[in-house]
């Protein structure tokens, strides 16, 4: 489909991860460290299954699979993000063509919110480095709704807190369980290119209403 489909839109609701930010080596490098550091490799399905969880269910995911029950919840969340801080606050850039599309929405009066399964603690000191903070309204996590990102409940309190019908707002992501999430939600769904989820590209590119390699594309 053309991206003609985004030219009437009136919000716009963005991950972070893999969608906007250049991230998915940092989580590559805390998995390998943090289960290769108890004896572990991380499993081929891993990151696929955590990806849409917040911080809190990964770990609750973490422990009980790999049967880590002399740790607590809290300290491996805790080590997790200890791991991930300095890469977001110092390293961690925005994908090319990025920054210059949320603009581009901006200025054309588009209502931007983040939906993201990650932390503010970890992502605010990037955004706020990168210059793009200040054009999002709204910032939900799925720490703010009942479910992850394998339910449309972010997607449609992103909107609700717009004040954007699905049906005029677009979805921006790059995992299949998202962009599943988000087409269930009756929002228009942008699949967008990340290393981490080639080996899905094609289901994604059946589910998705576009599906872009560069936010170039569709600039």
């Amino acid at each position: 489909m053309s991206k003609d489909i985004l030219k009437d839109i009136k919000g716009a609701i963005i991950d972070l991860d893999g969608t906007i930010l250049d991230s998915a080596w940092v989580w590559d490098k805390v998995d390998e460290e943090f289960l290769g550091a108890r004896g572990f490799d991380v499993p081929e399905h891993y990151v696929e299954t955590i990806s849409p969880m917040g911080a809190e269910k990964a770990a609750i995911y973490t422990r009980e699979e790999f049967g880590l029950h002399n740790e607590s919840v809290e300290e491996i969340v805790a080590e997790w993000f200890e791991m991930a801080k300095k890469e977001y606050r110092d390293d961690i850039v925005c994908k090319p063509f990025t920054k210059e599309y949320i603009k581009f929405l901006y200025d054309n009066n588009v209502r931007l919110s983040v939906a993201t399964s990650s932390d503010r603690e970890l992502f605010i000191p990037t955004l706020k480095r990168e210059g793009i903070l200040g054009y999002f309204s709204e910032i939900v996590t799925v720490d703010d709704v009942p479910a992850g990102k394998h339910s449309p409940d972010i997607y449609l309190e992103c909107a609700r807190r717009m004040g954007v019908a699905p049906s005029e707002c677009a979805v921006f992501e790059d995992i299949l369980t998202a962009v599943k999430s988000a087409k269930e939600g009756c929002f228009i769904t942008v699949g967008v290119m990340d290393k981490k989820s080639l080996h899905n590209r094609e289901k994604i590119e059946e589910i998705a209403d576009l599906y872009i390699e560069s936010f170039k594309d569709i600039l």
